[in-house]
């Protein structure tokens, strides 16, 4: 179940037994909404295809994320890498593989931890 407590914005996330008494608890104190519950129809997301499709190449779409949150093109990434734009699109693809020196080089670019593409 996820809650909102509108004054002061908190978000609380929870599960397991005894639920229901904490979030009536709260409710005494606070103006408190419910996001969602989970329910027969809920699935965890790792089951997910959606999930399971991104988890393939992970390495190459945490790339592209971080390229994106940086509003680089492949193509700008590359002069600032120096690491060819077909390279880069190949990463992200999951064509080839981010080599120890590329996930440095590209870390640098994108002002990102190295540990995050390796």
């Amino acid at each position: 179940m996820l809650a909102v407590v509108k004054t002061p914005r908190i978000e609380i996330s929870m599960n397991g037994p005894g639920v229901s008494e904490l979030v009536a608890w709260i409710g005494k104190k606070f103006d408190i909404s419910i996001v969602s519950k989970v329910d027969d129809d809920s699935m965890r997301i790792e089951e997910t295809s959606y999930y399971k499709e991104m988890n393939v190449n992970r390495t190459g779409n945490l790339l592209a994320g971080a390229r994106l949150k940086k509003g680089l093109t492949q193509k700008k990434l590359s002069e600032i890498s120096r690491i060819p734009q077909s390279v880069i699109s190949d990463y992200e693809k999951g064509r080839r593989k981010i080599t120890r020196q590329a996930a440095i080089r590209l870390s640098s670019a994108l002002k990102i931890p190295e540990t995050y593409l390796i």
